[in-house]
């Protein structure tokens, strides 16, 4: 006779509740011994019996297969089961695998697969030390379960946030004891973090000093109180690499101290998956650790998405063994992240959903990366909020909150999609953000607050807290005080713009709401296999790019998805240094008929270089003026023989450059903001927004031929189309207004265009090229009473520092050190190549009349020249494709779809 169960308690936890429940679910199934339950489980009679036996929680997988045998609905017991994990203290033992967030100190007996690494940071004799990797590499967990775990003095570790001195000091005060305010005023001087602490300092995230500190004064002061120390190691994401080379005291530091971050080897990832189980008396069954090692060999960014897998696994382990079976009910590699993510998400209410998304809309950066946020800066719902701890996508904390790791950014589709349409908000928002706590810490001082451009920059739909509206508030408060007048007439713009952006958001909605409701479940599965395609394509760039191209043009010619057709641009574009200059570049021109680029830079010189097809580099190089202060803008006449330049000086000068020599003109009588060419007449603005008109510019005394008065405040920038008739004026609001000024002394307003820019320019009758902050926009203005927006180009990640446009091609530089150009057609723009070569932000870029080549400035005082392959990329692509695809590399790329190869012999 079998014997009774050891009776329950069952008023005494979540945990015995739900044991006594999987008995009676027992008794309602007819009382089966647990012999029998294990005949229809398939599990152990013993594993059964201890399930329902109250002293730990079992396995997902047990529980799942013990309500099957009684006939019960396994998905209910599955969210059972998850409430009651959720409630249950943590165990160090339950998994052995963290998931996505990254390792600490304690995690170090759970740490494997970096030893090599580990051991050589331990044993530098370097002083500063730079760790070097992309985002989901495991720099993190390296530095905290390699490095300081297995240091013996004590570390101090923290991260830059947005203010460093403020992070420096919490976790020194963590070491020491000591108040935080006052070691805050002490550390306002660099050289007391060495005084305070001798030993190792290390610095995670590193790249925060870029992406959430806003002043330079706080990063200047946390790479000197770094360089003060005896011994540093900083965690850096490798595509802020430049970003740190734009600072020499650190790249001087930095110099052979260096530690790249790479995927890991195929023993170090085994090392990774089975011994974390083994250290839990576990092990990984060989078919899955077969099916790990396929899925995750030589990807650098894959070990959060492994880890939370893994943790997922576990759950469903079989017994103490991780199966295969259990690995694919996860959702495997790619889809566990996004799988937990989306059903944590479907389980909120509608309005739990909302505020889901505002919770995690901020702790992203319109970089792509995470950020750490209090959380009275949230203002969130706790029961959202804690749900989404406990399922491990976000990480709460005495100092704030923040996203358990980076490749949720990058995974969870909605995330995802969420950041795309939002990146111009989010930072905006970001920035408010910064200024209403800065304003709160200067006691609500009214000079903190946004003035002018700043405010009117702010975009509509914001989800703000109480103090981010208190700032704001107050900010438009000020703004009314100070300027009524002013006030009113900006007013009516906004109107204007707010009923617009409402238009075009609902009707941008209800287009993408009726994409999606027509979508059917074949497009759906294409674009999935597309966008693993993309991402394996780019992954076998550096392996196998012409497989890599391949594989890129044939998702794009299957789905042209943004992804897809990035994957199609030159990378390897080759190009000249056409001169090294004394100062950084500020503004740049290209000749329309002459072979020859004109250069403005920070000394105020104005340098002439040939574009011919010598050799010689760096080519000789001819001034052809100066100014007293930086040079602020260059503009060329139509027929490449006229330069006029103007300064923070204010001047404007015009040379002759039509013989290839320079010689100076004249320096024009007025203070200008900017010039534009009007066919041979030369248009300058002065502080209040006056155009004066200039002719006679070859002889000896220029003549002012008549000035306006627009009344829209100071310009910021012009640009008239070529047949004179029509002006684009960008105002120092960033607003852009299209004028007709057939009559310059009767000038009539046409339109407005509805984005923000920082600068304008025409290329042809009909095209109207506008510069935001992280995208320029292409306007159709066929009709100048109505510019259609025909094209928005995103900048890649950087902030847009310049842009040339011409009848087939766009350039677009960014902040980061990159120029984007694109191919222009009749649908959406094409990107073509990628231009890597600067080492800083590319502050200007210009076009060769034939479109071809690409002239660029930067703050690293190179002009480069670059050769772009002018071709359709089908074909560039399809010339370079040895050996051609073969329907064995089809099916494994894009499995289940017709085979048909992008390009043939």
């Amino acid at each position: 006779m079998p014997r009774r169960e050891r009776p329950l308690d069952e008023g005494g936890s979540d945990l015995l509740r739900f044991a006594a429940d999987l008995r009676r679910l027992r008794e309602l199934a007819g009382s089966p011994t647990y012999r029998e339950l294990s005949r229809r489980a398939h599990y152990s009679a013993a594993a059964l019996s201890e399930a329902a036996g109250g002293r730990k929680l079992p396995s997902l997988a047990v529980t799942k297969a013990y309500v099957r045998a009684c006939d019960a609905d396994p998905e209910e017991w599955e969210r059972r089961w998850r409430a009651v994990a959720d409630a249950q203290p943590e165990s160090p033992n339950d998994s052995p695998y963290v998931g996505l967030a990254m390792f600490q100190p304690d995690d170090a007996p759970k740490f494997f697969g970096r030893d090599k690494l580990t051991a050589e940071l331990l044993t530098t004799k370097n002083r500063f030390t730079g760790v070097f990797g992309p985002s989901g590499v495991g720099k993190s967990s390296l530095l905290r379960a390699g490095l300081v775990a297995r240091t013996q003095e004590p570390v101090l570790l923290f991260t830059p946030g947005a203010n460093p001195v403020e992070e420096c000091a919490l976790a020194l005060a963590r070491l020491t004891n000591e108040d935080v305010v006052e070691l805050t005023q002490e550390l306002q001087d660099p050289e007391v973090l060495r005084r305070k602490h001798k030993t190792l300092v290390v610095v995670d995230q590193f790249e925060e000093l870029f992406t959430l500190c806003r002043s330079e004064e706080l990063r200047n002061w946390l790479i000197e109180a770094l360089r003060c120390c005896s011994k540093v190691v900083i965690g850096v994401r490798a595509d802020y690499y430049g970003h740190c080379a734009q600072y020499p005291q650190l790249v001087e530091a930095l110099q052979g101290g260096q530690i790249m971050v790479g995927a890991m080897t195929p023993d170090e990832l085994r090392l990774a998956i089975t011994e974390p189980a083994a250290h839990a008396g576990a092990k990984v069954e060989t078919s899955l650790l077969a099916r790990l090692m396929a899925d995750a060999v030589g990807q650098a960014a894959v070990l959060p998405m492994l880890s939370h897998a893994l943790k997922e696994t576990w759950q469903h382990r079989r017994g103490m063994t991780l199966t295969l079976a259990g690995y694919e009910e996860v959702g495997g590699l790619e889809h566990a992240v996004a799988r937990t993510a989306q059903e944590v998400f479907d389980g909120f209410s509608r309005k739990q959903q909302a505020q889901a998304k505002r919770i995690l809309l901020r702790l992203v950066t319109a970089e792509n990366t995470k950020r750490r946020a209090q959380k009275d800066e949230l203002e969130a719902d706790e029961e959202v909020l804690f749900a989404l701890a406990a399922a491990r996508l976000v990480v709460i904390d005495r100092d704030g909150v923040e996203l358990a790791h980076e490749a949720l950014i990058r995974n969870w589709p909605t995330l995802q999609q969420w950041v795309e349409h939002n990146r111009d908000n989010i930072k905006a928002h970001r920035e408010l953000t910064h200024a209403a706590q800065t304003w709160e810490s200067l006691d609500r001082d009214a000079g903190a607050l946004f003035r002018g451009r700043r405010l009117q920059q702010i975009p509509t739909g914001l989800s703000l807290n109480a103090k981010e509206r208190a700032f704001l508030a107050a900010s438009l408060a000020a703004e009314e005080e100070v300027t009524t007048s002013a006030k009113r007439r900006t007013r009516r713009q906004r109107q204007l713009l707010v009923a617009l952006a409402a238009l075009l958001v609902v009707a941008a909605s209800s287009t993408v709401f009726a994409l999606q409701a027509n979508q059917t479940a074949d497009e759906q599965r294409t674009a999935a296999a597309v966008l693993k395609a993309v991402g394996e394509a780019a992954a076998l760039r550096s392996t196998n790019p012409s497989l890599a191209q391949q594989i890129a043009l044939a998702a794009h010619q299957l789905v042209p998805l943004p992804q897809a057709r990035n994957g199609l641009r030159e990378e390897e574009v080759s190009s000249q240094v056409l001169r090294q200059a004394d100062t950084e570049v500020t503004a740049l021109v290209v000749g329309s008929t002459q072979q020859q680029v004109a250069t403005g830079h920070r000394d105020g010189k104005v340098l002439l270089t040939g574009l011919d097809d010598l050799p010689a580099a760096p080519r000789t190089s001819l001034e052809a003026t100066r100014h007293a202060g930086a040079v602020t803008a260059l503009a060329m006449d139509a027929t490449g023989g006229l330069i006029a330049s103007a300064g923070d000086d204010g001047s404007v000068h015009v040379v002759d450059v039509s013989l290839g020599r320079p010689r100076e003109l004249a320096v024009l009588p007025v203070r200008a903001t900017a010039i534009a060419w009007q066919g041979i007449t030369l248009v300058t603005t002065d502080a209040d927004g006056t155009l004066s008109f200039w002719t006679d510019l070859r002889r000896e005394q220029p003549r002012l031929v008549g000035s306006t008065q627009l009344d829209l405040g100071p310009l910021a920038g012009l640009a008239f189309r070529p047949d004179g008739q029509v002006l684009a004026a960008v105002t120092t609001g960033r607003a852009v207004h299209l004028l007709d000024v057939t009559d310059p002394q009767n000038v009539k307003p046409l339109a407005l265009t509805r984005k923000f820019a920082a600068g304008a320019q025409f290329a042809g009758n009909n095209l109207l090229l506008t510069t935001g902050t992280t995208s320029v926009h292409l306007w159709d203005t066929t009709d100048p009473r109505d510019p259609r927006l025909r094209a928005e180009v995103p900048s890649g990640g950087g902030e847009v520092t310049a842009a040339r446009l011409s009848a087939e091609r766009l350039a677009v530089a960014t902040d980061d050190g990159l120029v984007r150009v694109w191919r222009l057609n009749e649908r959406d723009p094409v990107e073509q190549a990628l231009l890597r070569g600067h080492a800083g932000p590319v502050t200007a870029v210009g076009l060769t009349p034939n479109g071809d080549e690409v002239v660029t400035g930067g703050a690293d005082r190179a002009v480069r020249l670059w050769n772009v392959d002018p071709r359709d990329p089908a074909v560039r692509i399809c010339e370079q494709a040895i050996p051609r695809m073969t329907s064995e590399e089809w099916d494994r790329y894009f499995p289940g779809l017709d085979f048909n190869p992008p390009c043939r012999d």
